[in-house]
């Protein structure tokens, strides 16, 4: 493999065709969302209103009950000072006004010593009597050298209205509340109906026929029916992209065969000549293997550009040593040993073109990246491993190993245009087998080719 010796204390994970991809971060669904920004809506602004109603009550009844208490105090003085022996009459029950001359100042701070404390204002005053009951007024007060005046005004029941308001303001917002989340239940399905509609027909079209029906004509002429026409014009375009595609193949594939057609003809008359020469013998059987991997090869990317399943059975040690006596013929000399270890039972359902391209890229990586040594095809359970004395496996090189177009660090000017184990991984995703890679023991890369079961 084309890759850097790892540490063998700090190896990298094994990297697999699909384990580089991370899942999306769960959304919440836009329907979802539409009903919470409804029903926080709702709350917010009753909460607000609520909030707004019982500040302005309490600061507009503060400012009329001060107002009353400071105009009646002031007459209440005022008669006081004309008149002293005589208490004035007051006009409204709830209030109760005290005066004291100068000479019961200390009988007032024996009797009322928080009164007393209190400097010439407004104060709002409360706690509980001697029956445990809780009591609320407003005490205004005025003091002079020669008098000091008390204005109480009863707040208790205006305090018992206070709270009631407060419970059916909560109440209101948790109705309001409410409400708003079923407006918003409905806004939402209401809303997002046209865009399910769409997104169940897009999924209807899913395997369905090459030409899907426009969608476009089914959708008023709103925001959905523009995301409904740019959808069509997509389709549209991809189609015609796919069907190109597809008969590129189809004629590509159809003239490669045609030539390969007449070199395996070529070289099977060959072949059947009597007392051919050994080195011409040779070249003659690897010009046949280079036919036959060019064929299982222009097949298996036919498959995968119509992403069909071949049909057919493979016995793996089979396969394999066919690649591996391919591969010995071509060492030229390299000190490398080839070797086919384990089950020699092992047959997948797959055709052997595709077994053929996907199991040949391994082994072809671990024979043109190691130089001597070995390379060893272990076949256990229904997984093959390809393990070779090579240079090893970087931490970037297993990052990037299964995109296309990647060279790993000791590729060099080696021949290659890293499309290989690109192949392999969309080849294990047509027929659900899996492929990893990881350092060696010592150094080199075990490659591992796990197939499905049966």
């Amino acid at each position: 493999m084309a890759s850097d010796t790892a540490s063998p204390r700090r190896k990298p994970d094994p990297v697999t065709a699909k384990g580089e991809r991370r899942r999306a971060p769960y959304r919440r669904r836009l329907r979802s969302r539409i009903i919470v920004s409804f029903a926080l809506l709702g709350f917010c602004l009753t909460a607000l209103f609520a909030f707004a109603t019982n500040w302005t009550r309490a600061r507009v009844e503060n400012q009329l009950v001060e107002d009353v208490m400071n105009r009646n105090i002031d007459e209440y003085a005022m008669r006081f000072q004309l008149d002293p022996s005589r208490s004035p009459d007051l006009p409204f029950q709830q209030i109760r006004a005290f005066a004291y001359s100068k000479d019961k100042f200390d009988r007032v701070r024996e009797e009322r010593p928080e009164w007393a404390a209190y400097a010439p204002g407004n104060y709002s005053v409360s706690g509980v009597d001697e029956e445990n009951k809780p009591f609320s007024y407003k005490l205004a007060v005025r003091k002079t050298p020669e008098a000091w005046f008390f204005l109480a005004y009863d707040m208790t029941e205006s305090v018992r209205g206070e709270a009631q308001l407060n419970r059916a303001l909560l109440i209101s917002v948790l109705v309001f509340s409410l409400l708003s989340l079923v407006l918003g239940w409905w806004s939402a399905s209401k809303v997002m109906k046209p865009v399910s509609d769409l997104a169940a027909r897009l999924r209807a079209y899913r395997g369905g026929t090459s030409e899907p029906e426009p969608l476009a004509p089914r959708f008023p002429d709103d925001e959905v029916g523009q995301l409904a026409q740019a959808l069509d014009d997509y389709s549209s375009r991809l189609t015609e992209v796919v069907q190109r595609d597809r008969e590129f193949n189809a004629d590509v594939s159809h003239e490669l065969r045609t030539p390969l057609a007449v070199i395996r003809g070529a070289t099977e008359l060959l072949l059947a000549r009597p007392g051919l020469d050994e080195k011409v013998l040779q070249r003659l059987q690897r010009i046949q293997r280079a036919e036959q991997q060019c064929t299982d090869l222009i097949g298996s990317l036919l498959l995968l550009s119509r992403n069909e399943r071949g049909q057919g059975s493979s016995n793996v040690a089979r396969v394999g040593e066919q690649l591996l006596d391919a591969h010995r013929a071509q060492l030229g000399g390299k000190p490398l040993e080839l070797v086919l270890e384990g089950d020699r039972d092992l047959v997948i359902d797959a055709p052997e073109s595709a077994l053929s391209v996907a199991l040949g890229n391994l082994i072809g990586n671990a024979v043109k990246y190691s130089q001597e040594g070995s390379v060893r095809v272990r076949i256990t359970g229904n997984r093959v491993d390809v393990i070779d004395s090579g240079p090893g496996l970087s931490a970037e090189d297993a990052a990037k190993l299964f995109q296309r177009g990647y060279r790993g660090t000791h590729a060099g000017h080696s021949q290659g245009g890293g499309i290989g184990l690109s192949i392999v991984s969309r080849l294990c995703d047509l027929y659900g087998w899996q492929v990893s890679v990881r350092p060696g023991d010592q150094r080199g890369v075990v490659a591992t080719l796990t197939f499905a079961p049966a």
